[in-house]
């Protein structure tokens, strides 16, 4: 899967779980500054990530991403 493709899916995902417009959603996008989001809501989007993906994100590497580029270079790099 290309990078734009896994960020098109991860847009999305962030659009419908933090109820933002898919549209303003870029790679620089600070998924706690930007979106507000809670630890709890990160949480669930991480698992959300998960299940889309059909991999596993660790405690520790969820908490060192913070930006939709990060989880999208996270996720790229899990398929090489």
């Amino acid at each position: 899967m290309s990078r734009e493709e896994v960020f098109q899916k991860v847009a999305s995902l962030v659009s419908k779980h933090f109820e933002v417009d898919e549209a303003g959603i870029t790679n620089a996008t600070d998924i706690v500054k930007d979106l507000n989001a809670d630890s709890i809501s990160v949480m669930e989007f991480v698992l959300e990530l998960e299940d889309e993906f059909d991999l596993e994100i660790s405690d520790e590497d969820a908490e060192n991403i913070t930006t939709v580029g990060q989880v999208v270079d996270y996720i790229t790099g899990l398929e090489k």
